[in-house]
């Protein structure tokens, strides 16, 4: 069962990053950007990250791709969607690129949902989160397409249940 680490905007937060890597054994790690570090810190190593609108680093791509175990992932920040509108942008991306799961940050809402084929998950800011008071990242894993679990965490390593999302594609 592939298990993948989502977060976002951690705002310089170093600390805190390798307290969540060290605390889930995954497969694969996805920073959606605004980490505020550059892309040789050790805190970013292992991680397939984007650039946000708070990032210097000119390093790190505007997108990146990811499949895993024939599920595709587009991962972005999302401030070059428009994804504070609406998620149509970025939907389109994900459709050009053929992947089913598509990874953003940028709002600092956490949230999963599902539209037609394609998975939209905000996995909120581990620093400065909006809608909620918990700071949050995401776990996701799955047997098969039609039986894929998205779980919120705290900072704390606290799931919260009430977050759980379940999707198929």
């Amino acid at each position: 069962m592939p298990k993948v680490l989502i977060l976002s905007d951690s705002h310089g937060l170093k600390k805190e990053l390798e307290i969540i890597k060290d605390r889930h054994q995954v497969d694969y790690m996805v920073h959606c950007g605004d980490s505020e570090l550059g892309l040789d810190d050790k805190e970013m190593s292992d991680f397939y990250s984007v650039m946000g609108n708070c990032d210097v680093d000119t390093r790190y791509p505007e997108e990146q791709t990811l499949t895993v175990d024939g599920l595709g992932f587009l991962i972005v920040h999302g401030h070059l969607h428009s994804v504070k509108s609406n998620l149509l942008q970025v939907a389109y991306r994900a459709e050009e690129l053929g992947a089913q799961i598509i990874c953003f940050g940028h709002t600092h809402v956490a949230f999963a949902e599902q539209h037609g084929k394609q998975l939209f998950i905000n996995p909120g800011s581990i620093r400065l989160p909006r809608g909620r008071k918990e700071k949050t990242y995401v776990i996701l894993e799955w047997d098969v397409k039609e039986n894929i679990h998205v779980y919120f965490y705290t900072t704390d390593g606290d799931r919260l249940k009430e977050m759980d999302y379940t999707a198929s594609l």
